[in-house]
């Protein structure tokens, strides 16, 4: 999968399960650093603080990546709630999100495959249903050229998903357009095709 592509939370999600007389309320939230994944966590937390337990995970980064991960079991016996989350996550196939299970617990124990079952259970049941939009890593360039040009450049841009980010009218025509980064090499090659090498361009700042 392209990591600079990917696909991440839409917004906050929750969806709730009962097993076994247990109340299972899963949210989910796109997290694209840790620290904005332990402030969800924290919040989670604080909006059900009298539950049993608020388990959680994360994943940073690209579906599947394990350079930045978190998890706890909050009180569940160790390895039956954080780590079975953490792997749904990482083979969920969305990034940059984080997880809080909270659980009511309805007097029946689960035993610990019980709880590795229904642990992954919610997170895997809430990723099905999980309204997702793409991540998408961006760049801005700085762009001199001719008069001439503008309209065939602004007839360019939907082809490349570049937006005008600024304009400057002068002796030529200066731009600031942002695009995805998978998209700049080709609309490099478009642009001085256009203008038939009279083109300035010059990478501004990345949005990363």
């Amino acid at each position: 999968m392209d990591d600079r592509r990917y696909p991440i939370p839409a917004g906050l999600h929750r969806v709730e399960q009962d097993i076994q007389r247990s109340r299972f309320v899963t949210t989910a939230a796109h997290t694209p650093t840790v620290e904005e994944a332990k402030s969800f966590v924290a919040r989670v937390r604080g909006e059900f603080p009298d539950a049993n337990h608020n388990c959680w995970a994360y994943v940073v980064g690209p579906p599947g990546s394990t350079a930045q991960v978190g998890m706890s079991d909050d009180g569940e016996p160790h390895g039956t709630a954080g780590r079975p989350m953490l792997t749904a996550l990482l083979h969920g196939g969305v990034g940059d999100v984080a997880v809080v299970v909270t659980r009511y617990f309805g007097g029946t124990l689960l035993g610990k495959g019980g709880l590795v079952r229904a642990y992954t259970g919610c997170v895997q049941q809430a990723l099905e249903s999980l309204p997702t939009t793409e991540r998408v890593r961006k760049v801005r360039l700085a762009v001199e050229l001719e008069y001439a040009s503008i309209d065939g450049v602004r007839r360019l841009l939907p082809e490349y998903e570049a937006q005008v980010v600024s304009e400057e009218y002068a002796a030529t025509v200066g731009y600031r357009f942002e695009l995805p980064v998978t998209r700049v090499d080709a609309f490099r090659t478009a642009l001085t095709d256009l203008t038939q090498g009279q083109v300035l361009i010059e990478p501004v700042e990345s949005e990363d």
